[in-house]
């Protein structure tokens, strides 16, 4: 049976009933149909003194390109730690249309551990990536229309792209302006797919709607003749760009197929933006369960490392375990398997894929000083001789495992996880950060690349070291770092999965986001906007003669 198929025959909850039975009161819930619902500013104001849960963090080793089950694996948590009797809830990003039409498919899970409703929250929602889409694009039309009535702030260099959230590379770099009206102005533009917006990152990182507006008002759209940054709340958009978002803010709340409640909120990309959901998503999480589980993207090379120096410094938020989710074909991938290899039963690339697991276990468990799981997401072509090899070897390095069956058998599958889980919390941490924010910029990529990716050195491009020179004049320097970079891979090349050999990692572009209060560094060929696989998913995807729709997966 296929997960839209399983999922379609779960036996779901009204949300106001979810919401009853996580501690909201029915003025905290404003209902999306019958099992989708947003959570207010009311639950907020109210729980804002509760005693927070526990958070757990899931995060992975470096992924094939069909990914490894880390959302998978949360909510087979989360319903793995209901069935031994925990007040559970999930806090997870929002899927976007580029991943479910392109190559990776949908972001709700799998098998029996899904949320749902399953196709709603791969596609519309509730909307809150459309809003963000509109508020961007909104942004976009009051710079060029600025510019066309006269161009009185003196925009010399716009650096504010459009978005679409879609795969689609054509759009990398346009020419726009070019109907020939009197007084336009042609100049060359771009998109970024919405994920990879400074909007979404503004919302995922606002504490209320007031903080959102000031972030909005913050950002840099251009800079004028003398170099001087001009800023959206200088064109006045960002009280018609919150206007827009004003929905989008309040967190969704919906549940899995075992009725646990799930807070499904922001959905930025880990390998091109920082790749958590909301601090609102998590910090309510934190209030209404004794377990909060949330989930940071890709391979903990991105997306945990900015969810604890870029989120939890924000937020004050420290995780009480970390879950590192591995499989068997990525550690056989990394190990130097074909992709067309990986099912087979191969212990000499296993041997040598366990470099990436022990490498982003150190990274966890001594340089954050974070108490660790590993968790490995069992397939039907995993053997027994496989699973002790891991075992074994693991153990050897004192780090515990636990063998988890939930995309077959859903929160019982997890149940092991859970229970090991637990008693992790309960062991003291030591978190600290990969750098201080009053280092140079050039130090805090360096350190992030060395300590974590195990570079040798940075080599920043000439364009990339003006841009720095840059922010330094306009005194955002101390802001935090977010390293753009493939997520196949600790350097920046997606072909070297074993690093084998000293690499240096690439920086070609610094890009400011005043708003979200972090300095992207990009790095080795990746792009703010991807593109579509040569046999996209987009393909398999319709809707059958009884109104179903089929092909996500």
């Amino acid at each position: 049976m296929s997960d839209i198929e399983i999922a379609r025959n779960a036996k779901l909850k009204d949300i106001g009933e979810i919401a009853k039975n996580v501690g909201l009161n029915e003025e905290e819930i404003e209902s999306y149909g019958k099992y989708k619902g947003k959570i207010t500013e009311e639950a907020f104001k109210r729980l804002k003194d509760k005693e927070n849960g526990k958070l757990i963090l899931v995060t992975a080793i470096n992924p094939t390109p069909l990914g490894e089950g880390k959302t998978t694996m949360s909510i087979g948590l989360a319903d793995g730690l209901r069935k031994i009797g925990k007040k559970s809830i999930l806090a997870l990003r929002e899927p976007s249309l580029g991943p479910v039409f392109g190559i990776k498919g949908g972001a709700t899970g799998g098998g029996y551990v899904q949320i749902a409703p399953m196709e709603d929250i791969n596609l519309h929602f509730t909307g809150d990536i459309h809003a963000i889409t509109s508020a961007n694009n909104l942004l976009s039309a009051m710079i060029d229309n600025h510019i066309f009535q006269g161009n009185a702030l003196g925009f010399k260099k716009v650096v504010w792209k459009r978005c679409v959230d879609l795969n689609d590379r054509q759009l990398r770099k346009i020419t726009c302006g070019q109907s020939g009206e009197k007084g336009m102005v042609e100049r060359e533009d771009g998109f970024d797919i919405t994920v990879a917006s400074e909007i979404m990152a503004v919302l995922c990182l606002s504490n209320d709607i007031e903080d959102l507006k000031a972030r909005i008002g913050r950002i840099i759209v251009g800079y004028n003749e003398n170099d001087e940054p001009i800023r959206a709340s200088d064109l006045k958009a960002e009280g018609s760009m919150t206007v827009l978002l004003k929905d989008a803010i309040n967190p969704n709340l919906v549940q899995t197929l075992e009725n646990t409640p799930a807070i499904v909120h922001g959905g930025p990309f880990a390998n091109i933006a920082h790749g958590c959901n909301s601090i609102r998503a998590t910090r309510l999480g934190l209030k209404l369960g004794e377990y909060c589980i949330t989930e940071a993207g890709f391979g903990a090379d991105l997306g945990a490392e900015k969810f604890l120096d870029i989120k939890c410094r924000q937020a004050g938020l420290k995780p009480n375990a970390v879950v590192c989710v591995a499989t068997m074909r990525a550690l056989k991938y990394h190990g130097g398997a074909k992709k067309d290899e990986v099912q087979e039963e191969n212990m000499e690339a296993l041997e040598k894929g366990m470099h990436n697991l022990l490498r982003h276990i150190d990274n966890l468990k001594n340089k954050f000083g974070l108490n660790v799981i590993v968790a490995i997401n069992r397939f039907l072509t995993d053997t027994e001789k496989e699973i002790e090899f891991l075992q074994e070897k693991l153990k050897e390095h004192g780090i515990n495992m636990s063998l988890v069956e939930a995309w077959a058998k859903g929160g019982e599958g997890a149940r092991d996880l859970a229970e090991k889980v637990v008693e992790l919390c309960e062991h003291e941490e030591n978190f600290k950060y990969t750098y201080e924010l009053d280092e140079s910029i050039e130090e805090k990529i360096r350190k992030v690349a060395q300590k974590i990716y195990g570079a040798e050195d940075v080599e920043f491009s000439e364009e990339a070291k003006e841009s720095i020179a840059q922010i330094e004049k306009l005194g955002f320097d101390k802001l935090p770092v977010c390293i753009a970079k493939t997520q196949y891979s600790f350097s920046d090349d997606p072909k070297n999965l074993e690093c084998k050999e000293k690499f240096n990692i690439n920086v070609r572009e610094i890009i400011l986001k005043a708003g979200a209060g972090f300095i992207v560094a990009i790095t080795g060929k990746i792009m703010t906007m991807p593109g579509l696989p040569k046999v996209p998913a987009a393909e398999s995807i319709d809707i059958d003669e009884n109104g179903n729709i089929v092909g996500i997966f």
